[in-house]
């Protein structure tokens, strides 16, 4: 994990805790197993949709692209406003629009790994026959 990911945990403090994890060249930003950002080199990307977006527009901050087969891809996210590393209140404004935003995708939280929980054999149940004793009433 790099520095700046690693910085990252006090720039959202006031947020709430994060996590991260290394994929594809970079690293997922999660909170409540939601992604809400992404880390490719030194720049941190915040997850963006339609209500969200003109945030990021009105401070002219470019969405996270990707070449893929010769065609340039854009996903939901956007480049964080620098303003988040200097001010952690700034910082837990915009962490709320992208877990917001996360949350209206739609997008169920990735399921934790865990391990297979033990399961039991059943054990056969004895089935009473006409021919098995019968108590006495008491």
């Amino acid at each position: 994990m790099t520095a700046f990911v690693e910085s990252l945990h006090e720039v959202f403090e006031r947020f709430g805790r994060i996590q991260t994890r290394r994929m594809f060249g970079g690293h997922g930003i999660y909170h409540e197993q939601r992604m809400i950002g992404l880390v490719i080199g030194s720049t941190l990307y915040l997850k963006a949709d339609a209500e969200s977006v003109a945030h990021f527009e009105r401070l002219q901050l470019p969405a996270f692209t990707y070449t893929r087969d010769g065609k340039a891809m854009q996903m939901s996210y956007r480049q964080a406003p620098a303003e988040l590393f200097e001010d952690r209140e700034e910082a837990a404004l915009w962490g709320q629009r992208a877990y917001e935003a996360a949350l209206r995708s739609g997008q169920p939280p990735k399921a934790r790994k865990t391990p297979a929980a033990k399961t039991r054999k059943a054990t056969p149940k004895t089935a009473k026959t006409a021919n098995s004793p019968k108590k006495a009433p008491r």
